[in-house]
């Protein structure tokens, strides 16, 4: 039989994990939605779904669900594919 300790760390174990797979499932969701308008050439669609998208990967990285750099990264892949959607 395990200890008490290692049982509470195996509970909470689970429940971070449980809520990091929500969070990032979350972040990957509302990218598809921003690429998928920036693919219909709806201009107003994808920067509204842009600032939904980055509210998020802001927020988890701030919170630690994923690294401040891997957020950044990502934002900036995000505003590369809008401007160029501008642009072109």
């Amino acid at each position: 039989m395990a200890t008490k300790s290692a049982l509470k760390r195996h509970r909470q174990s689970v429940k971070r994990y449980l809520r990091n797979k929500a969070a990032k499932s979350r972040i990957r969701t509302e990218v598809k939605k921003f690429l998928a308008a920036v693919g219909e050439g709806d201009k107003e669609k994808a920067e509204a779904q842009l600032r939904v998208a980055v509210k998020y990967l802001d927020t988890y990285a701030r919170k630690g669900i994923i690294h401040p750099n891997t957020a950044a990264r990502k934002k900036s892949r995000l505003y590369k594919k809008l401007n160029a959607m501008s642009a072109g």
